[in-house]
């Protein structure tokens, strides 16, 4: 295969995604568009500002959920999403991008930069300690296996894909970068994987925690070895939400990896923390963190801080995050931050919020989000931009 990613089209047409990349990632850039939920949640805290509350991406009539957004060197701002859906679960998710090169004040419009037969989703987008980039994806055929009505369609297409398309495309991959998302190496597969992918640690390895299993890589996510496991607690674990599901790991500036894991029992849907102090060979039990919401993303602040964000699903729903100041042995709850509140929906489709932090101080969290405070809308993606106060 060419050294970049051809995409299999729907047709199934062999297409250079070269060429589709090119031609979705024009320069051309879309005003962010205010979003007038911000003066009312600028108010109700003492620990942020909002600065403002943004709509990045909107795709009329189509669904985008799970973000992820990194900083590069040169300080442009990536976020990387599952955008072009039907909803929730269906065929036609792909990877695309959307960029800001001037602090967020614009952005531009959506690029797609993997779109298989699978459905692609659950991205997440690492900037590696030599300004390359590193994507990793689930290629899905969750669509195939569900039943009911509205799955009727996406099982007859199911029926279309050969054993050889699925085995070519399902799974867990990673491609990479080397000129700041326009172009793309062919995708590899890889054990695991986790809604915001790995941390970069501070030897420069990346460090990924799924399922209960720890993995690092040396050669830029190119391949994975395992390292230890979480100990799971047969008194507590239920269910794969109630041990170590959709899990994030940051390292803080003393060496200790702390993780935080999606967990829910009922109304306990507390986030777990774990932690390795021997760089992921062995883990802490997971005990609850007073931060209610899910799934995390952890990110280290220029001064040292541990910055959570998460989203909740519960009344009143929206975005929060929370800080720890020091390296995530506490957490101050009792001043979580409100960064956007959401329109109540059935299930709570929403969240899966991610931060990065300017060279300014200022912080942008994404996630996605229906837009305006009415039933029956589709997710867009948003972002809050914020400040800290009294650091």
């Amino acid at each position: 295969m060419s050294s970049r990613i051809r995409r299999i089209g729907r047709t199934g047409f062999i297409i250079n995604a070269v060429t589709i990349t090119v031609l979705a990632a024009v320069t051309h850039a879309v005003q962010a568009e205010a979003y007038d939920a911000a003066p009312s949640v600028d108010g109700l805290q003492k620990r942020a500002h909002i600065l403002a509350e943004k709509v990045l991406c909107r795709q009329p009539e189509r669904y985008i959920g799970w973000p992820d957004i990194d900083l590069t060197h040169d300080g442009e701002m990536l976020v990387v999403f599952s955008g072009d859906r039907d909803w929730h679960v269906c065929p036609w998710g792909k990877i695309q991008m959307v960029r800001s090169s001037d602090g967020g004040k614009t952005w531009s419009e959506a690029s797609t930069i993997i779109d298989t037969p699978m459905d692609d989703r659950d991205t997440s987008i690492a900037v590696l300690p030599d300004g390359s980039l590193l994507a990793t994806y689930h290629g899905s055929l969750a669509f195939a296996e569900r039943t009911g009505p509205r799955y009727d369609p996406y099982i007859e297409y199911s029926a279309t894909i050969g054993d050889d398309v699925r085995q070519a495309f399902k799974g867990f991959w990673a491609a990479t970068s080397t000129d700041d998302g326009v172009t793309w190496s062919d995708p590899v597969k890889v054990p695991a994987m986790t809604p915001h992918g790995p941390t970069v640690l501070n030897d420069g390895q990346l460090m990924m925690v799924s399922g209960g299993k720890a993995y690092r890589s040396g050669d830029g996510g190119q391949t994975w070895t395992m390292t230890g496991t979480v100990p799971k607690n047969p008194e507590t674990w239920k269910s794969r939400y109630a041990f170590t599901s959709e899990t994030t790991c940051i390292q803080a500036d003393d060496g200790r990896i702390i993780a935080l894991s999606r967990y829910r029992d009922g109304s306990d849907i507390d986030l777990r923390q774990t932690v390795s102090t021997d760089g992921g060979k062995t883990w802490s039990e997971p005990v609850a963190t007073g931060m209610p919401g899910y799934p995390a993303h952890l990110l280290k602040l220029n001064n040292g801080w541990l910055l959570a964000s998460y989203g909740r699903r519960i009344e009143p729903m929206g975005q929060r995050a929370c800080i720890s100041k020091d390296g995530g042995r506490t957490w101050l709850v009792d001043e979580e931050i409100i960064l956007s509140l959401a329109a109540p929906q059935g299930g709570g489709d929403l969240g899966y919020p991610a931060s990065a932090q300017l060279p300014d101080g200022t912080i942008w969290t994404v996630y996605y989000q229906v837009e305006k405070h009415e039933q029956g809308e589709f997710p867009s993606l948003m972002a809050t931009h914020w400040r800290l106060r009294g650091e």
